[in-house]
């Protein structure tokens, strides 16, 4: 792993979740990270553009799934700037954000499959009052704007 965490205190700390947590999500996301590879592979191929074979080139800062999860969990936990980000992975400043709109798609897919997203949108009020059963209080947290 890019960044040494020796506790479940840590892990929590960094990335929000247990260690164990931690495990269950990388075995879903690792399946995702290699469809989306795949998907990119077959696309960059059937456009001709494709140069390499699989696995050849540049190696980058994030090697692993493992890797590649903590950097998008602990940039969501913690949000550092992207300067702080690069420098805790050993990556260039401008690497951290394209690293991160990459993965995030990701992690996202892995949470939608793993089904831990809460509903975001509802076509009726009854639908909100069914999603919402058995909570005696709702806070809505909203912006105003002129």
């Amino acid at each position: 792993m890019v960044l040494e965490i020796r506790d479940d205190r840590q892990w929590r700390a960094l990335t929000g979740l247990a260690q164990a947590k931690f495990e269950q999500l990388l075995l879903t996301f690792t399946v995702v990270c290699q469809e989306a590879q795949q998907a990119a592979y077959a696309a960059r191929v059937a456009a001709g553009t494709r140069h390499r074979q699989p696995g050849g080139g540049a190696k980058g800062k994030l090697p692993t799934p493992a890797d590649k999860l903590l950097f998008v969990l602990y940039y969501y936990k913690t949000y550092p700037t992207f300067d702080v980000l690069g420098t805790q992975f050993g990556m260039v400043r401008s690497k951290a954000p394209t690293n991160l709109y990459h993965l995030s798609p990701l992690l996202h897919t892995t949470l939608v499959r793993l089904e831990m997203l809460p509903p975001r949108e509802f076509k009726t009020p009854a639908e909100l009052k069914a999603a919402l059963h058995g909570l005696d209080q709702v806070s809505i947290d909203a912006t105003e704007r002129a």
